[in-house]
């Protein structure tokens, strides 16, 4: 569907920052493309163009503003796609999926044709898969250039290309100047070691409410929360090292400042997708709570707590074994059994970080375990037969733990495995399958707040609040809880 020109305009001239990452403007006369909440002066509607996505304005031939950054721009809200195919491809490509392999790859893993993939993403959206990964590189480099004093290697190798060689090449086609003239221009702060860089949020953000309720949930060893600053372990590929997320919900505009160790550095295209799924960057705050908020039950709740987000994941498998260990045991006791599974069976970190000290254990390292070796921890047999069943069933590809294009076959699938039930498998697809309207209908704490004694009940008196029902889920959870920390 086009956009609508007049409703750009308006949200243009007033600077919405409702619309920021929904669109951009490029205007004929600068060659330059803009976020709608740019604070240069706003352009001649006669000399404005509107483009959905960056890769887009790119393959017309304009260049991205140095003043507002569309770079550090929220993408496009999950449910906002039209196609699922070229929704799961614009996906997989934000987490690195074309770094370092080939469009065939990517399709392979769609389950279509190379050939039928370009043709549904350049009928959609008017580029190829190699533009909208070209750009998406692009705009990492460009954001490292002028926030990080790495070296010109470094950044070439964390977007994802294979030589400095080949990057200058590609920069100085796409911005018209080399990265050393670029960044000379654009200055930076001193080297560090690390790479930091800045992912914006559509406003309002709460930030520190899904901080805390990571915190609470956070493997010893692995994760570690101190307040608005989230740190952990993460392996990707051959990657290994530890990042940092600094939560910054009431700057202007809201997000998250990351932090990645070396060692991580050259997967950087897959670190910054995993965090922005992890904080639900990406979210709609208010065309959300404007949906749920027409619901009395919940009007008060999403007052209180103005751009709540649903908790993603770094790593689908490793939020299931931490669920599956939260079965029908406190909060401490799970955090106990935790932490001796990641001394058991995580990876050392060559190079420990401050608190933390292993890799989550991975799906081919449980899938390699027996029962036995896992009831040693202290986990009941019934249980720890279920992490073995979905490590294998993971690692064989059965059980899909990433967004899909599916999520109720993925559900499906998740309840075939032994002691996964309907629990389960719904808060799974809230978190690692990223599916906004998945609601653990089930859920005594939440059948509670709604008066429901069923979960027919339960389903019928959300229906209302379709496709956001994850989003109502973590609102009714956070009052039950505070319900509780004042006696109630």
């Amino acid at each position: 569907m086009p956009l609508d020109a007049d409703a750009c305009r308006a949200a243009l001239v007033a600077r919405d920052p409702r619309f920021d990452g929904t669109f951009v403007v490029a205007v004929t006369t600068t060659g330059i493309y803009c976020r709608p909440v740019c604070p240069a002066r706003t352009p001649r509607v006669d000399r404005c163009r509107y483009f959905t996505l960056a890769a887009q304005a790119e393959a017309a031939g304009f260049r991205p503003c140095l003043r507002c950054r569309p770079e550090v721009a929220p993408g496009p809200a999950p449910i906002d796609a039209r196609d699922r195919l070229v929704a799961d491809c614009v996906a997989a490509i934000e987490r690195g999926a074309l770094v370092g392999r080939s469009q065939d790859d990517l399709a392979a893993e769609l389950g279509v044709s190379a050939r039928h993939l370009a043709r549904a993403v350049t009928a959609a959206l008017g580029v190829t898969p190699g533009q909208l990964d070209r750009t998406r590189r692009m705009a990492l480099a460009k954001q490292l250039l002028h926030d990080t004093r790495a070296s010109l290697t470094d950044v070439a190798l964390a977007a994802g290309f294979g030589s400095v060689r080949q990057w200058n090449a590609a920069f100085r086609a796409q911005f018209g100047t080399t990265p050393s003239q670029f960044r000379r221009r654009a200055g930076g702060p001193d080297a560090t070691g690390t790479l930091t860089v800045r992912l914006d949020a559509r406003p309002p953000f709460a930030g520190a409410a899904l901080t805390a309720f990571v915190a609470g949930r956070a493997l010893t060893g692995v994760e570690e929360v101190d307040g608005s600053r989230y740190r952990r372990t993460l392996a990707d590929g051959s990657a290994r090292g530890w990042l940092e997320v600094r939560v910054l919900d009431d700057a202007t505009p809201p997000g998250v400042r990351l932090t990645v160790s070396a060692g991580l550095a050259p997967r950087l295209v897959a670190v910054v997708a995993r965090v922005r799924a992890l904080f639900d960057l990406d979210a709609e705050p208010r065309a959300i709570a404007d949906h749920l908020a027409d619901d009395p039950r919940l009007a008060a709740l999403v007052a209180l707590a103005p751009g709540r987000r649903v908790p993603g994941a770094i790593d689908g498998f490793e939020v299931a074994v931490r669920t599956v260990l939260g079965q029908q045991v406190s909060v401490a006791a799970a955090s106990t059994l935790a932490g001796r599974l990641v001394a058991r069976f995580g990876e050392p970190l060559a190079t420990p970080h401050p608190g933390l000290t292993h890799l989550a254990p991975t799906a081919a390292r449980l899938a390699d375990a027996t029962v036995d070796d896992l009831a040693a921890i202290g986990l009941p047999r019934a249980r720890a037969a279920t992490l073995v069943a979905l490590a294998q069933a993971t690692e064989a590809g059965d059980v899909t733990l990433a967004p899909t294009r599916d999520p109720a076959a993925a559900m499906a699938a998740l309840e075939r495995v032994p002691g996964i039930g309907p629990w389960t498998a719904r808060y799974l697809a809230m978190r690692a399958l990223a599916w906004p309207d998945a609601f653990p209908t089930g859920d005594l704490v939440l059948a509670r707040q709604l008066g429901t004694t069923t979960a027919r009940a339960t389903e019928a008196a959300t229906a209302r609040w379709r496709p956001w029902r994850a989003y109502a889920a973590m609102h009714l959870w956070a009052a039950a809880s505070a319900g509780r920390a004042r006696g109630g």
